[in-house]
């Protein structure tokens, strides 16, 4: 008798209808306590980087030599690709000729001006002559630089598209540089949630493909809204992971949009509707005249199966937990210690 007691007792905690000998609905109950409650997003993004570029060619000419392979490491400053450039070297010749004897001319036409020797004019004459051309060589030497292409930053060479013997063209594409370490995370973010997020919040990172997850922080938040999509700009910076991550790769983000610390939260199952609103049971009445009663209550933000009771309910009120599917208004309860 005793096992068919309790046994009856557990199905009516699992929320069973059974007849029972006594007139009380048996169920569960606990005390309300303000605690620590928040919402979480989930937010599409990309690894992005800073140092993803196409290097183009600044000047026509033939692709003369390629000193870097797909993969090579390279250094800021270093050679990677060099066009045909003897007609400018020529000219380079031509007036380095030209400018030593333009300086001759010029420090002896400037010695016999300092005895008052000569005219002004031709002084003039010869200064003039020197520094233009000083001048033609700086605008050679610099045009002889266009012929070149020189790593902008430290990285890696992700993809050659020249190739030796073809002829280039100013703005075509003639390999891709890139440096991991100026990776980031970058994501749109609906209007809806604007003002929700702050720079050095902590974000959760998901990466699918490796399955792992990280946390990082918020690093940008942008000030504009993108009239098309209707969403702003945000940042994380990238953790320091242990696998490989790639730029364009999908990652999950996962941000506090709502956050209180003295929150009155319910298991969301507890919640229940009928025509006037949304209620909780709770548990009213003396200890020998405990009944149940509806609570109707307004809901907030749910999370993790828990709902933030906005109002309705206070603190160390008590309510039911087991049982409350077959409670009904004013329903005589009996309180069973869960095992």
């Amino acid at each position: 008798n005793s096992e068919i007691t309790e046994l009856e007792k557990d199905l009516q905690l699992s929320g069973v209808e059974v007849e029972l000998a006594s007139s009380r609905t048996l169920i569960t109950a606990f005390s309300l306590e303000t605690s620590k409650f928040h919402h979480e997003t989930e937010i599409r993004a990309s690894v992005a980087s800073r140092k993803n570029v196409l290097l183009t060619a600044e000047s026509m000419g033939k692709i003369e030599n390629i000193y870097v392979s797909e993969g090579q490491v390279v250094k800021k400053g270093q050679l990677l690709v060099s066009l045909n450039s003897e007609v400018v070297q020529n000219s380079i010749k031509e007036i380095k000729t030209q400018l030593n004897l333009a300086t001759v001319l010029f420090e002896k036409q400037s010695s016999l001006w300092s005895q008052n020797i000569g005219t002004e004019i031709q002084y003039l004459q010869a200064q003039n002559n020197k520094e233009s051309l000083d001048r033609k060589l700086e605008t050679l030497k610099s045009q002889l630089k266009m012929s070149t292409i020189i790593a902008p930053f430290n990285g890696v060479v992700d993809k050659i598209v020249a190739k030796m013997g073809e002829f280039s063209q100013p703005g075509l594409p003639m390999l891709r540089l890139i440096n991991p370490e100026s990776n980031y995370l970058k994501a749109d973010i609906p209007e809806s949630l604007l003002g929700r997020f702050f720079v050095g919040d902590m974000v959760q990172i998901h990466f699918p493909n490796q399955n792992r997850s990280e946390s990082s922080l918020i690093s940008s938040i942008g000030q504009v809204i993108n009239d098309q999509n209707r969403t702003f700009e945000l940042e994380v910076a990238m953790p320091k992971v242990d696998f490989v991550v790639r730029p364009n790769q999908v990652v999950i983000l996962r941000l506090v949009d709502y956050s209180n610390d003295e929150a009155i939260a319910v298991p969301s199952k507890l919640i229940q509707t009928d025509n006037r609103g949304s209620f909780i049971y709770v548990v009213e009445g003396k200890s020998d005249e405990k009944k149940a009663s509806k609570a109707y209550v307004n809901t907030g933000y749910s999370f993790n199966d828990r709902t933030e009771i906005v109002s309705g309910l206070i603190e160390h009120q008590m309510v039911v937990d087991k049982g409350y599917r077959v409670l009904t208004q004013g329903a005589l309860v009996e309180i069973s210690v869960d095992k």
